[in-house]
């Protein structure tokens, strides 16, 4: 009699996994885009991402796209932030880039950072922008002096240091500016030490067609130069060389 007891007690057990009292395995929680700290909700909805930057870091950057406010730009700025840093530093002046015109693109990264500016390049390329503007924070600003020299998936079509050391690990800034003919605009503040000196002697060594230096009243280091006074000259050189309409 038992193999008859085990049989009845399985379809029993069928005809109650059938019953209403079942449940359904409902939709997948909606995954939160990274705010990276400083990003409002919206903005990181619409976006941020993983930059797949190869060798840069190992593994995804963490990054953030935003078209111009008017849509479909055709130049955008790559932003490279210090040591120790994030794209978080550029947070402040991203409104005033892409009212001006820019599509933005920040990553961060302790590895290359030539890695991730030619990993952004490839991502705005397949955005419809056709040339980009680096601009970079000590660290990340001897990265996008050196990335210039390389192949990139876009033209770069002007580079503003801010804070450049002549020479950082692997990026050396100072060989770089020897070769280097992209429209360069170079900046410190004056009691910023050796960074002042540094942005002199990149200066005073480059062979840009057009370039600039500009030491700011203060000691700030690196991305603060733009609030502290250098955004609208950044702003009038890069619409100079690396105009927003393309």
């Amino acid at each position: 009699m038992l193999p008859v007891a085990l049989a009845a007690t399985a379809l029993l057990l069928t005809a109650c996994s059938g019953s209403g009292s079942s449940t359904k395995a409902g939709p997948a929680p909606a995954t939160t885009a990274p705010t990276y700290g400083c990003l409002t909700k919206d903005q990181a909805a619409k976006g941020s991402f993983a930059l797949d930057a190869g060798t840069a870091g190992g593994s995804n950057l963490d990054a953030y796209y935003r078209d111009s406010d008017a849509g479909g730009a055709r130049t955008a700025v790559v932003f490279s932030h210090q040591l120790g840093g994030s794209l978080c530093e550029w947070a402040p002046v991203f409104d005033d880039f892409t009212k001006a015109g820019y599509a933005i693109l920040a990553f961060t990264t302790e590895g290359d950072v030539t890695e991730g500016i030619k990993a952004a390049a490839g991502r705005l390329k397949g955005k419809g922008v056709t040339g980009i503007a680096l601009i970079g924070a000590s660290k990340g600003a001897a990265g996008s002096l050196v990335a210039a020299k390389l192949d990139n998936p876009l033209p770069v079509k002007a580079v503003v240091s801010l804070s450049s050391p002549e020479v950082y690990s692997q990026f050396n800034a100072a060989i770089a500016v020897k070769t280097v003919k992209i429209p360069t605009y170079f900046a410190a503040e004056e009691t910023d030490a050796p960074f002042n000196a540094n942005a002199k002697a990149l200066y005073d060594a480059s062979v840009a067609e057009d370039k600039q230096l500009k030491i700011y009243p203060g000691g700030n280091h690196g991305a603060p130069l733009l609030k502290d006074g250098a955004l609208p000259d950044v702003q009038a050189y890069l619409a100079k060389h690396a105009p927003a309409a393309g």
